[in-house]
């Protein structure tokens, strides 16, 4: 004993070296200094994860080290011969270079002196860890968690008095009243919040900045409101649907306000973007999402919200904005203005019902996805029922907006926060409550690095609204989001919404994609009940929230007397005791440790260990106290990957019960979360075993302690994230439903540490805690952020949510940190920071990580440090990820999801049809894949219920069919009647069409609703309406007026109507959109009577059935397009195979002719056998893409168009656009 006391003592001299240099010995140390270890032990920085540490030592077997010789699966090819070994112990031994991982238990000394080649070999090892931690340490240096200075904080607020000035001067009971902020305001003081915000004085918007998003003469025209009278003011808002405006005698009027509203968005954007505050909320009105580049619509005159992201990517060079929309309106103001950018990704969630809720958009719902460039970055979750909970938004997010996110990786983020869903308001009918906005802006804060603006839209019950903007600035501020009161599982309907839209965008997004099994095993066959359609949760009234008034926020528990368990037989086994020492000093030098209040650490009792292990096992482990040396070693043989020391029951006991003081801190409100850096670990640990360096299971005993001391069954999340299947805990609470026990770990099909089939995805728990136990099985190496956070908002976060945990714990292992020996995976700092902070929306933020694993100390100080700011409310730091989710860990996510969609409902995938108005479209199955022949009819959906009637008095109108397919680009195409002597340029593209949709009149009600759009790239103009003959299904919830363009005020409208009648036609009558688009596809034919009965049906009316098609502004294949031959263009020319004169198109890669698919489709063989995409028609000079199934109108093309234009004609074009 005299010997291990003075290898103690040259051992604190050693730690009191490591902490020197960079400043002077702290607290930490300074009580380190005492601690007692074996002299010469060195700090272990982690070799490659493809090679052994310590071959051929029977002493030194490693758990879940990754052989030299790998599979591809990443599985050791000699596990057979391992296994093997394990099971028959007369086998003849393998080879020495081979280390089995269960053959030999951990300790097994040889009696005889290492050889010189065993020390040579040691050597090499050192070395060798050490070059793989200084690479790991280059790979680091690019992180912020060095820089203290970076972290912001602080949340805006804009709240101006003179936006009460104005109202409606005809009408009191008009819901957009100065009302809504007086209730804001009492709430915000009543909470208080105003004194908690950085208050900043609102700014007018300049005309220069509203140009950026709506039209120099519709801003002059919304300026000469200041000077009419209020007669003039009633006529001129008459003319849009749903506004009023305020003449300038009352100090401020509509106007005024409305350039100072957007002005305060822009003081936000300045002061976000300049880092003087970390995020802000601008409490603002009138609201801005329905305002168009020239129209008023929806109580909207400027669009706040599409201003402010034009003018951050103007002057602050931001190049990624994300606009988030939840109000209860589609904002389609917003959507208009970016659904051709890229730049910007546009998401909306609201109230459609088919088309029936204003504003009775078809570009509302999900089929709508953004136009050229832009495809894909307009993303539209439409409800179709009422009721809505929180469920269903939290859902959306998770499933849709946070992975689309993360890839487009946004440097912005702004909020169209309406209140409008909140139950109770009169407009919305949803019954979402303040506590899960909460939720959305906690969700939303991971992103941009915490750069983001709310601006208040709608919200009309005085009280919902108030207590919303109060949960979601409470949330900004740093406080935790308020447990659900009823958060349950999406509802079908929801499901169904959700499906719709990632069927739409999943083929321009990668983190969207699904795996195969997942597409072959959507269809579920639940049971009749599950299916049927739930009624939506209505509380009597709302929730009454509570905010914690916490004496700190983080608690951290460490204590360096857990440094007295090592291995006696070995210096450098990976559980070493520099490992808590490294992310303490790493703490302290972030001033993290700082920050966070520091708790006295405590033994745990027999009474707290008893609850989850055998009085003989803690007895059996408190009598190694007393053995020596040779009786310790023999003990520790006896269990799997174990070494013993003196002081091994005395560390363990600490740790455990450092973490019950922890949990004790957390649900007393002494602190809102923690941190525990403590070892040896514990989730291995059994009821009556140690295993792999674990003896007693603190997370499971903390578990047990909190449900104690709660005085009931406390609804506990444990998440186990390290790279090894905690066995242990999941054996102790197999059979327990009140614990939820999740683990995502390597399992390489069982041959991974602790091995066998426990971390399988089919272990589901037992009895009452079947579903109960959910195990992500990673079946190879290299997992790394992707795949996590996949695994996050698939199935975690969701089942999670719908468990509705009182308290989270983290079984911290961070063996799965790009750099561990032993993981061979790849997560980031950054990575384990999101992770901690999407869990922290759980529980009232009572989230409590307890290290386990990680046996890198770089990487496993520099994780818990980021993880430890996500816990003190720093925003987690940007996340770039390299690549989408590994296929294999798709397949994993995947198959843990179909294993556990019988015990979560928010797992299951509801296909159901999707209702358009009074028709209905065929069940959804699956994405339809595009077949060889771009032109079969499979591929094209039929148009229902698309012809319209234009009156001879009224002009020309188009309106759009049904959406293609999911996943298909396809052109716009949209059947009108125009009179004979009418233009047609209509028909042709870069047209902008208005359209004017009256509806009846009911009870009195002045009929009339008209709503316009400009569809850039063409007559993009889709409505769910009524003829004069048809009562509306439902009645517009704001209110049906006419709206107008500015530049021609009354006289531009257009007027168009619904003919029923063509519902009814037979199905002969109704030209399929295969007919309307696939000329040159070489599709199913149509049939000449169907054009001649439509012509005939109207020839008593001089009309005449003409096709609008919406032509695609871009495609990629335009770099296809050769330069035309000197010899130009014979638009006469006949088909070069049979020789015909009708119907030829020109090759614009080889300028070949060849004939239609209405004469031979020899252009589309030619196609098939060239690959050339692009072909021109010598009839009316369009231009089809075969590949992406469209036609294509692009500045490449007016060069060759002009020059078939002047062949055919002897003139130029009439027109260069």
């Amino acid at each position: 004993m005299a010997r291990l006391k003075g290898a103690a003592l040259s051992t604190d001299t050693q730690c009191r070296r490591i902490g020197a240099g960079s400043r002077e010995t702290g607290p930490m140390e300074k009580r380190a200094s005492s601690t007692r270890r074996p002299a010469g032990r060195q700090e272990f920085g982690g070799g490659s994860p493809g090679r052994s540490l310590k071959k051929g030592l029977r002493s030194s077997r490693i758990r879940g080290e990754v052989s030299p010789t790998m599979t591809s699966t990443g599985q050791d090819s000699t596990t057979t011969r391992q296994r093997r070994s394990r099971h028959n112990p007369h086998s003849p031994p393998h080879d020495s270079s081979v280390t089995s991982k269960r053959g030999v238990k951990k300790g097994a000394l040889r009696h005889s002196s290492p050889s010189l080649a065993e020390v040579k070999k040691k050597g090499r090892m050192k070395k060798l860890s050490q070059a793989a931690e200084q690479d790991l340490i280059v790979g680091l240096q690019g992180l912020d968690l060095n820089l203290e200075a970076k972290t912001l904080c602080g949340t805006g607020l804009v709240f101006d008095e003179q936006l009460n000035e104005f109202h409606c001067l005809w009408d009191d009971s008009f819901p957009e009243g100065p009302e809504r902020l007086h209730a804001i305001k009492e709430q915000l003081i009543q909470d208080g919040l105003l004194d908690r915000c950085v208050s900043f004085q609102a700014r007018f918007a300049e005309k220069e900045e509203l140009m950026l998003v709506h039209s120099l003469e519709y801003i002059d025209l919304m300026e000469t409101t200041q000077y009419m009278n209020e007669g003039e003011l009633r006529i001129l808002a008459d003319t849009y649907d749903s506004v009023y405006l305020h003449p300038v005698w009352i100090r401020t009027n509509s106007y005024t306000c409305a350039c100072l509203a957007s002005g305060s968005v822009l003081r936000l954007v300045d002061a976000v973007l300049r880092n003087e505050i970390r995020n802000g909320m601008a409490i603002v009105r009138p609201p801005g999402h329905h305002a168009q580049h020239s129209l008023m619509d929806g109580y909207c005159m400027f669009n706040h919200v599409a201003v402010a992201a034009r003018y951050a990517q103007q002057k602050h060079n931001i190049e990624r904005v994300l606009i988030v929309d939840w109000d209860v309106h589609h904002g389609q103001g917003t959507q208009f203005t970016f659904d051709q950018d890229p730049s910007v990704l546009y998401f909306s969630i609201h109230r459609y019902e088919q088309g029936r809720f204003w504003p009775h958009l078809k570009a509302s719902n999900w089929s709508t996805i953004g136009f050229g460039q832009g495809q894909g970055y307009t993303i539209n979750v439409p409800w179709n029922q009422v009721g809505m909970r929180d469920a269903d938004y939290i859902a959306a997010f998770l499933r849709l907006l946070l992975p689309v996110a993360l890839e487009f990786q946004p440097q912005l983020v702004l909020v169209a926060a309406g209140f409008d869903a909140l139950q109770g308001d009169p407009k919305g009918e949803m019954a979402t409550t303040p506590a899960g906005f909460a939720q959305l802006t906690h969700l939303l804060m991971g992103l941009a690095g915490g750069k983001l603006i709310l601006s208040l839209e709608g919200g009309y019950n005085l009280r919902a609204l108030a207590e919303g903007v109060s949960a979601s600035l409470h949330t900004l501020l740093g406080d935790p989001c308020p447990i659900l009161e009823s958060p349950s599982a999406p509802c079908p309907s929801a499901q169904a919404s959700l499906f719709c839209a990632l069927e739409a965008l999943e083929p321009f997004w990668e983190v969207l994609v699904r795996s195969a099994e997942a597409l072959e095993e959507d269809i579920l066959e639940e049971e009749k009940a599950e299916k049927e359609e739930e009624r939506p949760w209505q509380p009597s009234v709302l929730p009454v929230l509570t905010w914690p008034m916490l004496q700190a926020r983080t608690g951290l528990v460490y204590d360096p007397a857990m440094m007295g368990h090592y291995n006696l037989w070995d210096n450098h086994h990976p559980e070493m005791p520099q490992r808590v020492f490294r992310i303490m000093r790493r703490l302290e030098e972030l001033g993290l440790a700082g920050r966070c209040l520091t708790l006295p650490t405590r033994p745990a009792t027999d009474a707290e260990l008893l609850t989850c292990h055998s009085a003989e096992y803690v007895g059996r482990l408190r009598a190694t106290e007393k053995m020596k040396t040779r009786e310790l070693h023999r003990e520790g043989s006896n269990f799997d990957s174990i070494y013993i020391c003196p002081s091994t029951f005395a560390c363990a006991q600490l740790a455990t019960g450092s973490v019950c003081r922890l949990v004790e801190a957390v649900l007393a409100r002494e602190v809102l979360n923690g941190t525990a850096v403590v070892r040896p670990p514990g989730h291995h640990a059994e009821r009556d075993a140690a295993c792999g360096f674990c003896f007693f299971n603190s997370v499971a005993v903390a578990a047990r302690h909190a449900q104690a001391i709660s005085g009931h069954a406390l609804r506990i999340l444990i998440v186990d994230w390290d790279v090894h299947h905690g066995n242990g805990t999941q054996h102790i609470f197999e059979e327990d439903p009140s614990v939820l026990y999740i683990s995502l770990h390597r399992y390489d099909h069982g041959t991974f540490f602790p091995m066998g089939d426990e971390g399988a995805s089919s272990q589901v728990g037992q009895a009452a805690g079947t579903g109960f136990t959910v195990n992500v099985a990673w079946n190879g190496p290299r997992v790394g952020d992707a795949d996590y956070l996949a695994a996050w908002h698939r199935l975690v976060l969701p089942i999670a949510y719908e468990f509705n945990p009182e308290l989270v714990l983290v079984s911290a292992g961070f063996d799965a940190a790009r750099g561990d020996p032993l993981g061979g995976c790849q997560v980031s700092p950054e990575g384990y920071a999101h992770l901690t902070h999407l869990l922290m929306g759980l529980a009232n933020g009572r989230v409590v990580l307890i290290l386990e694993g990680g046996y890198n100390l770089t990487s496993i100080s520099e994780s818990m440090a980021a993880c430890t700011r996500s816990l003190l409310g720093d925003p987690p730091p940007l996340l770039t990820l390299s690549r989408p989710p590994l296929s294999g860990a798709l397949a994993s996510i995947t198959e843990t999801i179909q294993v556990h969609r019988r015990y979560w409902r928010s797992l299951r995938v509801m296909k159901v049809e999707d209702k358009e108005g009074p028709s209905t479209s065929e069940l959804i199955t699956k994405k339809v894949t595009q077949p060889a022949n771009p032109g079969s009819a499979e591929r094209m959906t039929t148009p229902e219920g698309n012809i319209l009637d234009i009156d001879t008095e009224k002009g020309p109108s188009a309106s759009s069919v049904e959406e293609s397919t999911p996943g298909q680009a396809k052109s716009e195409t949209a059947v009108v009647e125009f009179n004979q002597d009418q233009s047609l340029e209509a028909t042709t593209g870069e047209t902008t069409l208005y359209q004017t949709i009256p509806e009846a009149a009911t009870e009195g009600t002045t009929p009339g609703q008209t709503t316009s759009e400009e569809a850039v790239g063409g007559a993009e103009v889709i409505q769910t309406s009524c003829t004069d003959n048809q009562t509306p299904p439902t009645s517009p919830v704001q209110g049906a007026t006419p709206q107008i363009s500015p530049s021609k005020l009354i006289e531009n409208l257009r007027t168009l109507e619904l003919n029923i009648e063509a519902e009814k036609a037979p199905e002969s009558q109704i030209p399929e959109e295969e007919g309307l688009l696939g000329e040159a596809a070489g599709g199913q034919d149509v049939d000449d009577s169907v054009l001649n009965e439509s012509c005939g049906d109207h020839a008593d009316t001089d009309q005449v059935v003409l096709y609008a098609v919406t032509p695609l502004p871009w495609c990629p294949h335009l770099v296809a397009v050769c330069p035309i031959p000197e010899s130009g263009l014979d638009v006469t020319q006949p088909c070069q195979d049979c020789g015909v004169l009708q119907e030829n198109w020109v090759c614009l890669s080889c300028y070949q002719v060849y004939c239609g698919r209405y004469i031979s489709a020899h252009m589309l063989h030619h196609h098939e056998d060239s690959g050339h995409p692009l072909v021109l028609s010598y009839v009316d000079l369009s231009t089809w893409c075969y590949n992406c199934e469209a036609y294509v109108h692009h500045q490449a093309l007016l060069d060759v168009k002009n020059v078939a234009h002047q062949n055919k004609f002897g003139e130029d074009m009439p027109h260069s656009h």
